[in-house]
């Protein structure tokens, strides 16, 4: 059997590609990866079984070699000095159109909570990550 690196995967489409040296990629799909294992990860590497196939190699068997570690992406994580300018418009934000309104008994404006509520949740995802 083979040893190939996975080249992509979509968990979503349910197929993807894997490298097969010396020869054409591999199509796998998600019905011949074994139990439990839901989606492959770029680069992972995997020993397989294949066949022709209609429009090419397709993978009959998959056998995963190693578990790569998923790590977060940081491309879309603000520098500190970022965050913090957030935070600050942040607070201001809620100091001058929400807090008013809750000190008068009566919640905000809804188009105001929602915006408000979307800023924290962006921010506590930034913090979280």
């Amino acid at each position: 059997m083979p040893i190939g690196k996975v080249k992509w995967y979509d968990a979503g489409k349910g197929f993807g590609f894997v490298s097969n040296p010396g020869a054409e990629d591999v199509f796998v799909g998600k019905q011949v990866l074994p139990a439990g294992v839901e989606e492959l990860v770029k680069g992972q590497r995997i020993e397989f079984d294949f066949a022709a196939g209609r429009r090419g190699p397709q993978a009959l068997r998959v056998k995963v070699l190693e578990t790569p570690q998923r790590r977060p992406s940081l491309s879309n994580r603000h520098k500190p000095e970022e965050l913090n300018g957030m935070i600050s418009d942040l607070l201001t934000l809620m100091e001058s159109q929400i807090q008013p309104d809750l000190a008068a008994g009566r919640y905000p404006d809804r188009k105001v909570g929602r915006k408000v509520a979307e800023i924290l949740r962006a921010v506590a995802k930034e913090l979280d990550a």
